[in-house]
C-alpha cells in the first residue's frame, strides 16, 4: 500500500509540474524585463529540482513527520551548497553586489557598532535605572540563545558535549573579539547570561525532553483506527515526534577513532557557529536580516539528521559503510562558508591574535594531546601489555572498564 501511494504522489507531482510549464510556455506572455526573467528562471529551476528531490531522493534516517519533509531539506542543502560555490567563485565586489539581487537593501557596508561599552552591573551614575546595562542585554538574543541550545541538545543528545561546546564558544568569542566587534561582550554577559542562564537552561530543558522521548512508548496506529477525536488530535501531534528512539552514547574515550571523531564534531559545530557571525560581516548582512534567520532555520532542520548519520557511521561502521548524505553536505557547507569568509576578508581573519590568547590555546591543545596519549595508549598498554594485536583498543578498554 505504501509503495502504491508513493507512486501516486510521484505521478501527481510530475503532472502538476508539467501543467505549470505548459501554462508558462503557451499561455503566458514572457515579460521584457531581463533581470526579472533571470530571477524567475533561477527560482523555477530550483523549484523543479526540489520537486524532483522530494519525490525521488534517497530517504534518510528520519521518517517523521514524513520522509518527504527530510528529502526536501536534503535538496535545500544541495541548492545552498551550489549557491555558496557560486559566491565563492565571484570577486569580493561582485559577490557582495550579487546579494542585491536577493534583497536590494543588501550590498552596502554595515555601520560601526559598539558592543562592549559600560560593563557595570550596577551603575550608580544612572540614578533613574542603575541596572540599565542588564536590561539592555535582555533583548531578542536571550530567547534565541535558549532556543538554540535546546535544539542543539536534541541534536547532540549528550549533556557533556553540549556544555563543552557552549563554554568553548565563549572562549572563542574572547579570543576573536579583536576581529569582530560583536564578540566583545561584558564578562557577566559571557558567563552569567549566556553560559549559566540561557545555554544551561536550554541544555537542561533539552535533556528533559530527551528523557521523555526515551521513555515514551512508540506504538503507532492509523489515524482512522483511533475511536475518539481527542485521541486523533493526540495522534496528529505525535506525528511530529520520532517513530522510534535511539539514545546516543558517544563514548569518546573508548577508542582513539571515536575520540578523534568527537573532537571533529565539536570543531565543526564551533566552526558553523563562527560562520554565522563572520558571514554576516563579510557579506554585509545586518543581524536582523531574514537571510540570517533562514540560515539558522536551515541548520535546525538538517543538523539533527546529520548528527544521527554521523552517530550511525561511528557506532556501526560495518552496516553504515559511508557517511550519510546530509552529514556529507552539512560538512561541505560549513567548510565552504568558511572559505568564503577567508576569501572575502582575509585582512580580518589574519589579524594577529594577542599573545596571551595564543598561549592559552597552545596550552589547551597540548593538554588535549597529552590526555590522548595517556588515555588511548599508556592506559591500554599499562594494564594489557601482552594483549594480542587482533584485539581492538576499544575491546581492551571495555574489558578494563568492566573489570
Amino acid at each position: 500500500v505504501f509503495f502504491y501511494y508513493q507512486r501516486a504522489h510521484t505521478l501527481t507531482v510530475l503532472f502538476i509540474l508539467t501543467c505549470a510549464l505548459v501554462y508558462i510556455t503557451l499561455l503566458e506572455e514572457t515579460p521584457r524585463d531581463t533581470a526579472y526573467n533571470t530571477k524567475r528562471g533561477i527560482v523555477a529551476s530550483i523549484l523543479v529540482f526540489l520537486c524532483f528531490g522530494v519525490t525521488q531522493a534517497k530517504d534518510g534516517p528520519f521518517t517523521r513527520p514524513h520522509p518527504a519533509y527530510w528529502r526536501f531539506w536534503l535538496c535545500v542543502s544541495v541548492v545552498y551548497e551550489l549557491f555558496l560555490i557560486f559566491i565563492l567563485f565571484q570577486t569580493v565586489h561582485d559577490g557582495r553586489q550579487f546579494m542585491k539581487y536577493i534583497d536590494p537593501k543588501l550590498g552596502v557596508p554595515l555601520p560601526e557598532r559598539d558592543y562592549g561599552g559600560n560593563c557595570l552591573i550596577y551603575d550608580p551614575g544612572n540614578t533613574s535605572d542603575p541596572f540599565h546595562n542588564v536590561w539592555d542585554k535582555m533583548d531578542g538574543f536571550v530567547p534565541a540563545h535558549f532556543l538554540g541550545w535546546y535544539i542543539k541538545t536534541l541534536m547532540i543528545r549528550d549533556w557533556w558535549m553540549c556544555m563543552i561546546i557552549s563554554v568553548m564558544f565563549e572562549f572563542l568569542e574572547y579570543s576573536l573579539e579583536h576581529q569582530l566587534p560583536n564578540f566583545s561582550e561584558c564578562w557577566w554577559d559571557h558567563w552569567i547570561m549566556d553560559v549559566l542562564l540561557c545555554n544551561s537552561f536550554g541544555i537542561y530543558c533539552g535533556m528533559k525532553t530527551l528523557g521523555w522521548l526515551s521513555m515514551k512508548p512508540y506504538q503507532w496506529q492509523g489515524l482512522w483506527n483511533i475511536p475518539t477525536y481527542k485521541d486523533k488530535i493526540k495522534r496528529i501531534a505525535f506525528q511530529f515526534t520520532p517513530y522510534s528512539w535511539v539514545k546516543f552514547e558517544w563514548r569518546p574515550a573508548s577508542s582513539l577513532r571515536r575520540w578523534l571523531a568527537v573532537l571533529g564534531i565539536i570543531f565543526m559545530f564551533l566552526l558553523a557557529e563562527l560562520n554565522t557571525f563572520y558571514l554576516k560581516f563579510v557579506l554585509w548582512m545586518p543581524p536582523e536580516h531574514y537571510l540570517v534567520l533562514l540560515r539558522l532555520v536551515y541548520f535546525v532542520n538538517v543538523g539533527g539528521v546529520a548528527m544521527r548519520e554521523i552517530y550511525d557511521f561511528m557506532d556501526d561502521p560495518k552496516f553504515h559503510k559511508k557517511l550519510g548524505q546530509q552529514a556529507w553536505l552539512v560538512s561541505a557547507i560549513t567548510v565552504t562558508e568558511f572559505l568564503i569568509v577567508v576569501k572575502y576578508d582575509p585582512k580580518t581573519i589574519m589579524l594577529p591574535i594577542p599573545f596571551f590568547v595564543m598561549q592559552c590555546w597552545f596550552l589547551g591543545i597540548f593538554l588535549i594531546f597529552i590526555w590522548t596519549l595517556w588515555r588511548c595508549y599508556f592506559l591500554n598498554y599499562k594494564f594489557y601489555p601482552n594483549t594480542q594485536s587482533t584485539q581492538s583498543k576499544a575491546e581492551r578498554y571495555i574489558a578494563f572498564r568492566d573489570g
